[in-house]
């Protein structure tokens, strides 16, 4: 059974010197056992908001809380234990093994100097199982293509076992086959009470999977509510400057209008 810890944001902002804004005035809150869109154009702020979520950077201004406790007040090792990020790149600098690299996400159960325990063997056994990788069990992570790169980490978060889940585009490297995949273990981990939260660039992936949609333009959260309400043409409009038609039925489908006078 997954833990279930809320997380949630308050006038949050962030620039870099003082001087660009990135984020400006962020509130909201994510509950467990939901899965949340962070959509918008690149450059709008969705990968530093997630790094503000999960205490990669500091804010300027506002503060995050997981369990209405501020999140500064965790311990790292404990707050590894809480919360995981799956980032849009990722760079190996030694020879680590695929292996190597998933078992990275059981260090912040592992006390210092102790060997991995099994249930860490099984965590990993279960990622590597779940994100389908396990022929590249042996191989150098360096030496993998970029999507393979990007199975490997999710299978890492997956491994940490985190009630709280951040992905930063983890798809946008990925065929359809794996990217429909880890969206569908996300939906998994959201329905046993784990608090998702994803940046996604493909709409229709989004709209398929996500409970609630955050639009976000230039730093700014815009939109928000679920998908039903939120996903609409004209927020699409407002957010990417593109037309489109959204079409309702057993499920939302969005058909971008491409030609150039369409838009």
């Amino acid at each position: 059974m997954t833990e279930k810890i809320p997380l949630s944001a308050q006038n949050l902002s962030f620039s870099y010197d003082g001087r660009q804004t990135v984020i400006s005035d962020f509130s909201a809150a994510f509950l467990p056992g939901k899965f949340y869109g962070l959509l918008g154009p690149n450059g709008c702020g969705k990968t530093t908001l997630l790094s503000l979520l999960a205490g990669v950077k500091k804010p300027s201004s506002g503060e995050v809380f997981i369990n209405k406790i501020p999140l500064v007040n965790y311990p790292k090792r404990v707050l590894a234990q809480k919360i995981t990020l799956v980032p849009q790149e990722f760079s190996v600098g030694f020879d680590y093994s695929t292996e190597e690299i998933i078992m990275m996400g059981r260090h912040p159960y592992i006390p210092r100097f102790a060997k991995p325990a099994p249930n860490d063997w099984q965590a990993v056994e279960d990622a590597i199982a779940a994100l389908d990788i396990g022929r590249l069990r042996h191989s150098i992570a360096a030496q993998l293509s970029g999507g393979q790169k990007q199975r490997i980490i999710a299978a890492r978060a997956l491994a940490q076992q985190c009630p709280i889940m951040l992905f930063d585009e983890a798809t946008a490297s990925l065929d359809i086959r794996h990217a429909i995949r880890i969206c569908s273990i996300a939906k998994e981990r959201a329905a046993e009470g784990a608090t998702i939260i994803a940046a996604i660039h493909d709409l229709n992936l989004a709209a398929a999977f996500c409970d609630e949609i955050l639009f976000f333009k230039e730093g700014q959260l815009l939109f928000s509510g679920t998908t039903e309400t939120t996903m609409t043409a004209e927020n699409i409009a407002a957010i990417f400057s593109v037309k489109s038609s959204v079409l309702r039925g057993h499920s939302i489908r969005i058909h971008f209008h491409y030609r150039e006078d369409n838009v």
